[in-house]
């Protein structure tokens, strides 16, 4: 985990920034060491309870990359067609 904020609306609840910051970590953790594609999937189902709008996650998504380089649509693209158990991305 690097030294950064992730992009949250203080106007979400204390639960909703613990699963929008979840997906966060899974997503750095896909990068960094790779993680099971069931627990990245159960993380982004959380965070599409707090974050509907495919705007609003492109927007989010796209200030998280701006600050750690790890792009959350490619993840998710990558989720969604692999057949493997695990995730393990490759930074820029």
């Amino acid at each position: 985990m690097k030294d950064y904020q992730y992009p949250i609306d203080i106007e979400w609840t204390t639960e909703e920034m613990i699963l929008v910051m979840d997906l966060w970590a899974a997503v750095e953790e896909a990068y960094e060491k790779g993680i099971a594609k069931q627990t990245f999937l159960d993380r982004y189902r959380g965070f599409k309870t707090v974050v509907r709008s495919i705007g609003e996650e492109r927007k989010l998504g796209k200030e998280f990359e701006a600050i750690s380089g790890y792009s959350l649509y490619h993840l998710v693209q990558e989720a969604k067609q692999s057949t493997k158990s695990t995730l393990k991305m490759k930074g820029k």
